[in-house]
């Protein structure tokens, strides 16, 4: 039971790191196109959102999906029906709360292998990803 436990948390932490580095590389990327990195790793109670950037006059929700390879599928995969739902709704409560709801406004994804090796990572950038999931989309 121990050893589980401990290859579980062993795992996260990995899992964790990844990630971490998988949103700076995002970032850094974004920063290099001239986008404006409002917020990182915001939080909210109904959940967190990995990037906020500013694209021109458009906020941008970018959620940074990072793997260490394909063998799992392809990180964009991961972005499924809910997720966009919850990141939607986590996008609206951002705005609302800093009264940008008449703003533009859309989501992109940030895809992340890291092959490993002397591999480079292999970035993807997915503009306008997906289009805004709920009850009355984004501006209810």
């Amino acid at each position: 039971m121990w050893e589980f436990l401990r290859r579980l948390i062993r795992g996260r932490r990995r899992a964790d790191s990844l990630g971490s580095a998988g949103e700076e590389q995002a970032a850094a990327y974004l920063r290099q196109l001239g986008w404006r990195i409002l917020a990182r790793n915001y939080r909210h109670r109904l959940g967190e959102l990995d990037l906020i950037a500013q694209d021109g006059d458009t906020v941008v929700f970018v959620e940074v999906k990072t793997r260490s390879g394909a063998s799992h599928g392809l990180p964009l995969e991961a972005v499924h029906l809910d997720k966009q739902r919850r990141i939607t709704r986590i996008a609206l409560a951002y705005l609302k709360q800093r009264g940008w709801l008449e703003r533009r406004s859309r989501f992109d994804v940030i895809s992340i292998v890291l092959s490993g090796g002397d591999q480079p990572p292999q970035l993807s950038h997915y503009r306008h990803a997906f289009e805004a999931h709920g009850r009355g989309q984004m501006y209810s």
